[in-house]
């Protein structure tokens, strides 16, 4: 069985025992997270899909813990002007374990 949920502006295809990255959630690592917002949730030719979310569909998630993604280079240039910006980033991530999809 499979799920689509979306948190943090995002979707993700999540199934029991995939570990996800999404962003930051205020959560204590070894804690359960429940995900409401289901978006499709089901099997094979058994697929419900919701509008938007799936009626009492949820997604129950572990908390792994939190950390920070790999760094990307922000970088801006005008030519011919001498203008030049080289700033980094490293994005905030929670990690979760699907433990349970309830349809």
């Amino acid at each position: 069985m499979f799920a689509i949920v979306e948190t943090g502006g995002k979707q993700y295809r999540v199934q029991e025992g995939l570990e996800i990255k999404v962003e930051k959630l205020d959560v204590e690592p070894a804690k359960e997270i429940v995900l409401d917002k289901v978006l499709v949730v089901g099997e094979g030719a058994e697929v419900k899909i919701g509008t938007p979310y799936v009626d009492g569909a949820k997604v129950v998630c572990e908390v792994l813990g939190h950390g920070r993604g790999k760094k990307i280079i922000v970088f801006k240039k005008k030519r011919r002007k001498g203008y030049r910006k080289k700033q980094g980033h490293r994005q905030w991530f929670t990690a979760l374990r699907i433990k349970e999809i309830q349809a």
